[in-house]
């Protein structure tokens, strides 16, 4: 299957993000109390365990890229109840918490761009996902992009 070079934008991109994750820049690292470390690696445990639960909810539906599979379904249950791309807040979560407690501006500069080409990502996947489901207006309307919706809190 020929990918479109907008999946694969956003994916090497991504990719790119990730391996540059990877490093870091002594001379400008920053030090943060304790306490802030030790809310990194709360976030980052939460943002493991949302990333888990999504892949775990989308089993045969999971692609790396934002064009959904021919025999993609649409998941609304589990995370997906709450959150429309719980897989990127889960990445967001861990980059964030583990930039603070690493003491890594690099880090803390990927997670911003992370948080940038995800709201992009974001966005182009959910006009291919509104073409393919027609019920996807409707889903978007209770859920929250990155965050639970107030709305699906009290909508259960």
């Amino acid at each position: 299957m020929k990918r479109n070079p907008k999946d694969l934008f956003f994916v090497g991109t991504q990719l790119l993000l990730f391996v540059a994750y990877l490093f870091r820049i002594v001379k400008i690292d920053f030090a943060v109390p304790y306490s802030l470390q030790l809310a990194g690696i709360i976030f980052s445990v939460a943002g493991i365990i949302i990333s888990f639960a999504a892949l775990f909810a989308l089993n045969r539906n999971l692609s790396p890229f934002p064009t959904p599979k021919p025999s993609a379904e649409l998941i609304q249950s589990g995370i997906y109840k709450y959150i429309r791309h719980p897989i990127y807040s889960g990445i967001l979560f861990f980059t964030y918490g583990y930039s603070l407690y690493s003491e890594n501006t690099l880090r803390l500069l990927i997670f911003f761009l992370l948080l940038i080409l995800f709201r992009f990502k974001a966005a182009y996947e959910e006009n291919l996902l509104q073409v393919k489901f027609s019920d996807y207006s409707t889903y978007k309307k209770t859920t929250g992009m990155f965050l639970p919706a107030m709305k699906a809190f009290f909508h259960g």
